[in-house]
């Protein structure tokens, strides 16, 4: 991540880009930078990275030099895209891009070993697999400048990370500032004070299902409570790119996680799920807000969808595509849970009792155990091969399992069976 490399081609020759160096680089020509422009950027790290030019704007003065630029870091996922002032980017190595069909991920920087890890945690590239290629040009041009750069939730100030459709009137505020209880938007500080004096909810709206300590859940309907669905919907997107924004929220449940303290129920993330899916997803979205990220709420969330399914008698699985931090979670969930199973079972096991035993549907189990190498294919049938120290070994590498979901603290009706 060090490396004050620029753009490279494949070691081989094979489909590298064809660049040159701007005749205007660092000459004061050429200017304002066009967009598409290739340069190094120096980044919060101090070091210098490589950028992909998205838009620019004029500053105050409106000079050629006097410009502001929305970058891509082309390591990075593009949660990480920000504008940047002229006298962060190198002009010396402004490179022209012939050949515009080659990938940015042509750039290979050497990093440490855990420097790789911290990326792979929090920076990989965000997966849009099921999105085709037009879809994705259209997907990305639509929202490729983030329109809101931080948001005040409670106590917290966040960075956005990513374009979410809010209404036009809030397109030119930097900062937007919600109430943390009703979910409530605007622009300025003052208006959030005056709503906090009027605004009588402590904690989100709609019934408390779970309580264990200081964690609570809460089950929002959708259609009693639309303009909070929407409202988190807006809220989410900052954090999600993938995420379809649902305006119809009457069909979704959300299920909201707080802290809880003498002040309130403070969300730290939620799920949603249809309430009747086709397709046997058990949930549709997850968030963990970035405060209160690494601290085991994600695989929490995800074991109480699970959970919720055990009580509905059915199997489950996410809807697609996840986020790439959402994939992450789910793969290592899915880990753990199988390999306790299989190291205390004695015996046999076959795919459909795991799945009976879990709620989790057979085709994740067979490619999570595919993934970690504990299936073999033998005689026609698939075998589950359950080494113990092979499965401690796994264990080990999926680490701990965080928060536990306290059963004997859910009460919850499904959705088919209320009122």
């Amino acid at each position: 991540m060090g490396s004050n490399e620029g753009l490279k081609g494949d070691s081989n020759g094979v489909g590298a880009p064809v660049t040159r160096r701007s005749k205007a680089a660092g000459a004061g020509g050429g200017m304002p930078l066009e967009v598409g422009t290739k340069v190094m950027c120096r980044w919060r790290d101090q070091k210098l990275h490589p950028v992909k030019v998205i838009e620019r704007r004029k500053g105050l003065y409106g000079g050629p030099n006097d410009y502001e630029y929305y970058v891509h870091y082309t390591e990075f996922n593009r949660r990480l895209d920000e504008w940047v002032k002229l006298e962060q980017l190198d002009l010396e190595t402004i490179e022209t891009e012939l050949d515009e069909k080659v990938d940015d991920k042509a750039t290979s920087l050497k990093m440490t070993r855990h420097q790789k890890r911290k990326i792979d945690e929090t920076h990989v590239e965000a997966g849009h697999e099921e999105l085709d290629a037009a879809s994705l040009r259209e997907h990305e041009e639509f929202t490729k400048v983030k329109n809101i750069a931080k948001i005040e939730l409670g106590r917290y100030e966040i960075d956005t990370w990513y374009f979410s459709p809010f209404p036009p009137e809030y397109n030119d505020s930097p900062k937007l500032f919600f109430c943390e209880f009703c979910l409530s938007f605007m622009k300025r500080k003052e208006q959030l004070q005056r709503h906090m004096k009027k605004c009588d909810l402590k904690h989100p709206p709609g019934d408390e299902i779970y309580r264990s300590g200081t964690l609570s859940m809460f089950e929002v309907d959708g259609k009693k409570n639309k303009v909070y669905g929407q409202n988190l919907c807006y809220l989410a997107k900052l954090f999600l790119d993938h995420k379809t924004l649902y305006y119809d929220v009457d069909l979704f449940l959300f299920y909201v996680l707080c802290e809880c303290d003498d002040r309130g129920c403070h969300m730290v993330g939620y799920f949603s799920k249809e309430k009747h899916s086709e397709e046997a997803y058990n949930l549709a979205c997850i968030l963990t807000l970035p405060p209160y990220q690494r601290k085991g709420y994600g695989k929490f969330l995800i074991a109480f969808s699970y959970e919720l399914s055990k009580k509905e008698g059915k199997v489950g699985t996410p809807e697609r595509p996840l986020s790439d931090l959402g994939m992450l979670s789910y793969k290592g969930y899915w880990t753990r849970v199988l390999l306790e199973i299989l190291k205390k079972h004695k015996g046999n096991i076959s795919i459909k009792e795991l799945s009976d035993m879990t709620a989790i549907k057979t085709d994740d189990i067979l490619n999570t155990l595919q993934g970690i190498g504990l299936i073999q294919y033998v005689k026609g049938q698939h075998v589950i091969c359950a080494d113990p120290k092979v499965l401690d070994r796994h264990l080990k590498a999926v680490g701990r399992g965080g928060l536990e979901v306290d059963v004997s603290k859910l009460i919850w009706t499904p959705y088919k069976d209320q009122g």
